[in-house]
């Protein structure tokens, strides 16, 4: 028996157990295959996943299953928690399913580690494409989820198309790249074991070169793992954590730890409140039976499918390019008046931002709410960047750029780090676009 198939072997004798353990009842409306979806070179099935009552500007979950699984099988089995919500919040479910033998997705081959390397991935994308045009979905909720071979998918899917998924939940998955192999098998035992390590910036430098020159921002990524996993080992989540954290440029340690039920560690890093930059939860004396009973609504929650049908907030910092620190507000003042400067990020509320649908660039919330601005409403090059009451003037306009830039709309001038510096405290003012390093950022994405 080859390596792939006592791979196979083993999820398959402990995954589906716990999709029959789950099962509910079907939903009134019903998962229908698709077909004819656009590019698939790897011939896998589409599966569509419509509620009855669609929200106006609705999510799109891309449900990823395990090995030797299929659509049906995640659907109507562990994975039906997602349908119950989606009938609540009128979400759009997109099931990929694997027709090789084994049923296992391509996380493994230089094909599938690369963005439109046409294997599994691409065909995924088909399948997120044909879904957006049919269904008005919001381009800044489409998020993706995955147990097992799935969650390989999952990680893989956030590193080769960031500028496509919003955030992902992977339970018991590997690193983005982890499961590489050479001589064509999906199958890596070196992986599977937990006896892959690198360095955090090995695991990001991993990621990006499956999406090579993109300077933008990574989605947002929950990971879940038990403790007693063998199938794939528990020291596979340490890598993910250093890989998620590395490509959202945080450090370790977590800023917020906590246990939601007597088994469970949370870690977040980065933003730490429900919509958390890097989410990692372990679960004590559990093997490769994830998920379980409740926690679906955690990844619910997580992935911003719970709020009806409304955009998700978009909160995050904004990270300078070149000093790898954040938009900063000094000592966390509200003051209006206040000059920013870049500083470690560290996932307090000073550094959260949040991009407008009105072109703002807003920090703190309610009474506090105060927006980026051109000082004395100026546009000149040096021009200091302060914060202000929100007030809809052209000053607090900025459109944020393709190629990672940002720039003022009164002035058509770029945020920029003075003088190039990288150290902390460095002021941040406008300065005339010239593609330099200092002047590329990444962010949150307009809502």
């Amino acid at each position: 028996m080859n390596r792939l198939f006592r791979g196979l072997l083993a999820m398959v004798l402990l995954l589906p157990l716990a999709a029959f353990l789950t099962a509910g009842p079907a939903a009134a409306a019903t998962l229908t295959k698709v077909n004819d979806f656009g590019p698939n070179p790897t011939n896998l099935g589409m599966y569509l996943y419509v509620p009855d009552k669609v929200a106006p500007k609705p999510a799109l979950l891309v449900l990823v299953h395990y090995c030797g699984g299929s659509a049906g099988g995640i659907f109507n089995g562990n994975g039906h928690d997602y349908v119950t919500a989606a009938d609540r919040y009128g979400y759009v479910i997109v099931v990929p399913e694997a027709t090789r033998e084994g049923h296992c997705f391509d996380v493994s081959t230089k094909a599938g580690l690369t963005r439109n390397g046409g294997s599994d991935s691409t065909g995924v994308l088909s399948m997120v494409a044909w879904a957006r045009q049919r269904y008005n979905v919001d381009p800044g909720r489409i998020v993706v989820s995955g147990f097992s071979s799935g969650a390989m998918m999952t990680n893989v899917l956030a590193a080769e198309y960031p500028d496509v998924f919003a955030a992902g939940s992977a339970f018991s998955g590997v690193p983005a790249g982890c499961f590489a192999t050479t001589d064509g098998s999906l199958w890596n035992s070196q992986c599977a074991g937990g006896n892959v390590i690198k360095t955090a910036q090995q695991w990001a430098d991993q990621a990006h070169a499956m999406y090579p020159g993109y300077a933008g921002a990574y989605p947002r990524m929950q990971l879940w793992h038990g403790n007693q996993d063998t199938t794939l080992a528990y020291p596979n989540y340490g890598e993910e954590i250093k890989q998620w954290t590395a490509l959202h440029q945080l450090t370790q340690p977590p800023s917020f730890t906590d246990h939601p039920q007597s088994s469970w560690t949370r870690t977040r890093y980065g933003i730490i409140g429900t919509l958390a930059t890097v989410e990692g939860i372990t679960i004590a004396g559990t093997g490769h039976t994830l998920p379980q009973a409740g926690m679906l609504a955690y990844a619910i929650s997580f992935l911003g499918l719970d709020n009806g049908g409304g955009p998700a907030p978009a909160s995050a910092p904004v990270r300078s390019v070149a000093a790898g620190r954040c938009l900063d507000i000094p000592g966390q003042s509200t003051t209006q008046g206040t000059r920013t400067q870049i500083w470690d990020c560290h996932g307090g509320t000073n550094q959260a931002w949040t991009a407008t649908a009105a072109g703002e660039l807003t920090v703190y919330s309610g009474d506090t709410l105060r927006c980026l601005d051109a000082e004395g409403g100026g546009t000149g090059a040096g021009t200091a960047t302060i914060i202000w009451a929100c007030h809809g003037g052209t000053n607090q306009k900025w459109r944020i750029n393709a190629d990672g830039t940002i720039t003022g709309t009164q002035s058509g001038l770029c945020l920029e780090v003075a003088a190039g510096s990288t150290a902390n405290g460095t002021a941040v003012r406008l300065g005339t676009c010239t593609g330099g390093q200092n002047q590329k950022w990444s962010g949150p994405t307009p809502t």
